[in-house]
């Protein structure tokens, strides 16, 4: 009998089990992750539950304790996806930087994890286009009022020099040609591009220029060490 107690903790020991609430979460993030890379891979049209159940070593029992279907998952994923970009962007700067240089540093964060995580860039720029186009207002009303709450706690007069709206599409523009045409490792180049558009409504033309001027040394810095590497 004491044997048999030994034997019990030691396979504790060894295989230890997963709390059901943390269990259940990393399966969730594996499908999320798994619907990602077949997006990426093949487009959300093309992808099937068999391809989501594979990806994430699940049974497709598991898949329907996450999901009701596909398109419960694929909202899921875009969901996290925004998240993401909301989250580097926010952990990019301090309380002690300045609304310019913070804006800077969260446009560079955002452009570094589009570049590193491709099939997050080509799900928000192609299938989430394609299947739910709204994707794009969510992430544009998230985005400037954090940049308009960015320069005015400041003390900087939030009042814009132009409509927001106009240089969040016209980023837009910019980052979804690169990725739609097959370039998201080239992403970090429009650095310079998209802080200028960033910071343009809320600080003007000169700081707006003079963030875009750093913006590209440190893209140029970037570059010059990839080739090095």
């Amino acid at each position: 009998m004491q044997k048999h107690q030994s034997s019990e903790d030691g396979a504790t020991v060894l295989r230890p089990t997963m709390p059901p609430d943390l269990s259940a979460l990393t399966q969730r993030q594996r499908i999320v992750d798994a619907m990602i890379e077949s997006c990426a891979e093949k487009t959300y049209a093309a992808t099937t539950i068999t391809d989501i159940v594979a990806s994430a070593r699940i049974s497709r029992t598991t898949f329907y304790k996450h999901f009701v279907d596909k398109r419960a998952c694929f909202d899921a994923a875009i969901d996290y996806c925004v998240s993401q970009l909301e989250g580097v962007a926010a952990s990019a700067h301090s309380a002690a930087d300045g609304p310019g240089d913070a804006t800077r540093k969260g446009a560079t964060a955002v452009l570094d994890c589009l570049t590193a995580r491709p099939g997050l860039a080509q799900l928000l720029s192609g299938d989430a286009l394609a299947v739910e186009p709204a994707v794009i207002e969510r992430y544009r009303r998230a985005t400037i009022p954090a940049l308009e709450a960015l320069w005015g706690r400041s003390g900087n007069d939030p009042t814009p020099h132009l409509d927001p709206r106009l240089a969040f599409g016209q980023a837009q523009v910019l980052l979804l040609n690169q990725i739609a045409t097959g370039k998201a490792s080239q992403l970090p180049q429009l650095l310079p591009e998209i802080v200028y558009l960033a910071v343009s409504p809320f600080g003007g033309h000169e700081e707006a220029l003079r963030q875009s001027r750093l913006a590209s040394g440190e893209s140029s810095g970037s570059r010059n060490g990839a080739r090095r590497a």
